[in-house]
């Protein structure tokens, strides 16, 4: 079949495919038995558009579900995994961080009216409305942690509020977890694969940011936990019944 590139977006509209979007790369139409190829008039980002940035938010929600896993687990012996508690609390700011900008940049693109992700559509209502909640509490979990750690001898409030806001967020966070764990294998497969097409190619191509940022995230993170471990001991010697068993 012929091919053609660089046709108007009122060709595709004339041939009865709506209109054709920047965010799409090359748009595929049929017209009286020949195929058309329209290029986007502008690129769909570094990151791979609005694909892209699902893959980011997928990839950087995998790496705090492990991290929020493995702190939740000391837990279990918060006395002596005390000082593994508070480097993977800190540890965990760096992904947070990336994962709060990515679901935001995704919230203003839609309701700015971005192609790409107008297409993709919001979520579920009811992750909607969970949304603000697990962020909020996600922030509310790591800052009264940090603020706890550094309270010396007199905790206040902050004991409290650490303990009251991790159940909140556990009941939050098991419930958006549910709803997009079957989704993960998918988004994390697919930026492994190598699907032929513009669109895919572009989506791919973005592969690389979105690694350099997860794993600055991370970095950031490590380098957080390492430069305040020491507060972790302060804050044992302050309260030495966290010391033993």
């Amino acid at each position: 079949m012929a091919w053609r590139s660089g046709q108007p977006e009122s060709h595709l509209r004339d041939a009865g495919y709506g209109q054709a979007h920047p965010a799409d790369g090359y748009r595929l139409a049929r017209s009286g038995g020949t195929r058309y190829r329209a290029r986007a008039s502008q690129p769909p980002g570094t990151t791979g558009g609005a694909e892209g940035n699902a893959r980011l938010t997928a990839a950087t929600g995998a790496v705090l579900l492990v991290l929020f896993a493995a702190d939740g687990m000391t837990i279990l012996a918060v006395r002596q995994l005390l000082t593994l508690h508070f480097f993977i609390g800190m540890l965990l700011i760096g992904p947070v961080l990336l994962k709060l900008c990515s679901t935001g940049y995704r919230f203003a693109r839609y309701y700015t009216g971005a192609g790409g992700y107008r297409r993709q559509g919001p979520p579920a209502l009811l992750l909607r409305l969970l949304g603000p909640f697990v962020i909020v509490l996600s922030v509310a979990v790591i800052g009264t942690g940090v603020m706890l750690a550094y309270a010396g001898r007199s905790p206040g409030p902050w004991l409290f509020l650490h303990k009251a806001t991790f159940v909140l967020w556990f009941g939050a966070m098991t419930i958006h977890v549910l709803a997009y764990a079957c989704r993960l294998p998918r988004m994390l497969s697919g930026d492994f694969a190598t699907r032929a097409g513009y669109r895919a190619h572009t989506v791919l191509a973005g592969r690389p940011a979105r690694w350099l940022l997860l794993a600055a995230s991370v970095l950031a993170g490590l380098l957080l936990a390492v430069l305040t471990l020491g507060q972790a001991g302060i804050w044992l010697a302050a309260h030495p019944m966290f010391g033993g068993g």
